[in-house]
């Protein structure tokens, strides 16, 4: 399913010139730190509009969508955290399940006044946006997720099978040590594995995400996101039986990672689901392909029905 590690990519890697930055939000953007179901959230603000929320995934953080939020921002109120325990949010030891996730999400918006919005995610974004909700499908009006399952969620537990995936149950104290000060290291082997093109995720990038992941207690909040993942899928079938989602859902997978899987998923989740697969890209799909994503994101935003 997903594109497995190739030892040839990872020499080009090694010898490709740095580049010279992540991409930044456009100056127009403002930062803020929210304070919120007992954390604090660090979140990027910029545009006006509909508001849409835009949610990262594991080996990255809020700065993952900042060609996307430059696209957006033209006629939407972007809101981009990063989520607990991630980037330049605070650390807690705990509340890594995806529901209490969900409720950070709901105070963020809270503070900022915003009622309904747009919902954009990856990875484990998808797993805190689904949370969030279906637990306030009115604030929801139109839900993008991309490349990754939801535990407990149609084929979960084959999915759990697939050795790639070892990472899922890798963590505790002794593993903290392992990977305490490789952290590059332990973080390129998802940038390169589920890649279909390793190259694409930049060495600038990966020098960015590495030293933010190297931050006190962000390799514990990491593991601790997979860690949660029991009581994701004891609290997702929960929210199965209440009832799908009704709000119009864009599946996105990549091309050679999840690809229409994203749509299986989703349509044991919610009653109107788009499929989209993006060609040429594994899991990094807005390092790999940004230009076929943002597009993807702004033709569904803008759909009217």
């Amino acid at each position: 399913m997903l594109r497995p590690f190739i030892a040839a990519a990872l020499g080009m890697l090694i010898a490709t010139p740095a580049l010279s930055q992540v991409e930044p939000f456009p100056a127009s953007f403002v930062e803020r730190d929210i304070t919120t179901n007992g954390t604090t959230i660090h979140v990027r603000i910029g545009g006006k509009g509909p508001a849409v929320v835009l949610l990262h995934g594991y080996g990255e953080t809020g700065d993952m969508w900042a060609p996307l939020a430059t696209n957006l921002a033209r006629d939407h109120l972007v809101i981009v955290p990063d989520l607990r325990g991630m980037g330049l949010s605070s650390k807690p030891t705990g509340g890594y399940d995806k529901q209490t996730q969900g409720h950070d999400i709901s105070g963020v918006l809270d503070t900022l006044k915003i009622g309904k919005t747009d919902l954009v995610t990856h990875d484990i974004g998808n797993m805190v946006g689904y949370a969030f909700a279906a637990e306030n499908p009115g604030r929801v009006t139109r839900f993008i997720l991309m490349d990754a399952p939801l535990p407990g969620v149609g084929p979960w537990e084959e999915v759990l099978k697939n050795p790639l995936l070892w990472h899922f149950r890798f963590g505790g104290p002794d593993m903290e040590r392992l990977v305490a000060g490789r952290e590059r290291i332990y973080l390129d082997r998802f940038w390169n594995e589920f890649s279909a093109t390793p190259a694409k995720f930049s060495e600038a990038s990966r020098v960015h995400y590495a030293a933010l992941y190297a931050r006190p207690g962000a390799m514990h909040a990491g593991f601790a996101q997979f860690a949660a993942f029991d009581q994701d899928a004891v609290d997702n079938k929960a929210f199965l039986a209440a009832g799908k989602l009704t709000m119009p859902v864009l599946a996105v997978g990549g091309g050679k990672s999840f690809g229409p899987m994203m749509a299986t998923v989703m349509r044991f989740a919610a009653t109107d689901v788009t499929e989209a697969v993006i060609p040429d890209a594994g899991h990094w799909l807005m390092e790999e392909q940004p230009a076929a994503t943002v597009k993807l994101v702004r033709d569904f935003l803008d759909a009217k029905k």
